[in-house]
């Protein structure tokens, strides 16, 4: 793991409509997906926090924390990105949290080296990674000195990450992709099925 002051999160506190249930306890290969996502953030981080309105779930590691949205109503991501912040402000070591997809399996942990590294290079407080294609504001950096302005976004409305991050400004990490599915979202049971097959091929 290298020294560095960001809080590994993983966002997983979508209400999972398209899906069914909650898509993060669902299993690909016999393996939870946020288990999945774990394993690969695991090593890069002293902490772990999991953003989760599901009381059911449950993990057995003390490195791992989880809590539930700060304003509760299932009002998107920016309220998961939020309530991570303040939980990292609690604790002094950290200036920056790295936030994580639960339904997003098949990234390349590279990702993870180029942000924490941005972090050191740069004066932005937002960082996505981008592909040819298109912007992942999930995989995402954020300063925690964006707590109060978020804040009061979210009470005035804001609801979407890109509408938001624009408006702030953020900086973009390109990454060459060189598997199709690296990004692959699993939002419905036909996408699992489809993460199935892959998984299977790899």
């Amino acid at each position: 793991m290298k020294e560095h002051n960001i809080l590994g999160v993983i966002l997983a506190g979508g209400k999972s409509s398209r899906f069914g249930s909650n898509k993060s306890l669902s299993k690909l290969s016999n393996t939870k997906l946020i288990d999945h996502v774990i394993s690969k953030i695991n090593k890069y981080f002293k902490e772990i926090l999991i953003v989760s309105n599901d009381s059911s779930l449950e993990i057995d590691d003390p490195k791992i924390k989880i809590i539930k949205d700060c304003i509760q109503g299932n009002l998107g991501p920016l309220v998961g990105v939020l309530s991570a912040i303040k939980f990292a402000k609690n604790n002094n070591e950290y200036n920056w949290i790295m936030t994580f997809p639960c339904d997003t399996p098949f990234f390349d942990e590279i990702i993870i080296e180029k942000m924490i590294e941005k972090t050191k290079l740069s004066k932005d407080k937002i960082f996505f990674i981008k592909d040819r294609n298109q912007r992942h504001n999930i995989f995402g950096t954020w300063s925690l000195s964006l707590e109060k302005i978020l804040e009061e976004d979210i009470n005035n409305n804001f609801r979407k990450v890109d509408l938001w991050a624009d408006k702030i400004g953020c900086s973009l990490i390109e990454k060459n992709v060189k598997n199709v599915n690296e990004f692959l979202n699993i939002n419905t049971q036909e996408e699992l099925e489809l993460a199935e097959t892959i998984f299977k091929k790899k």
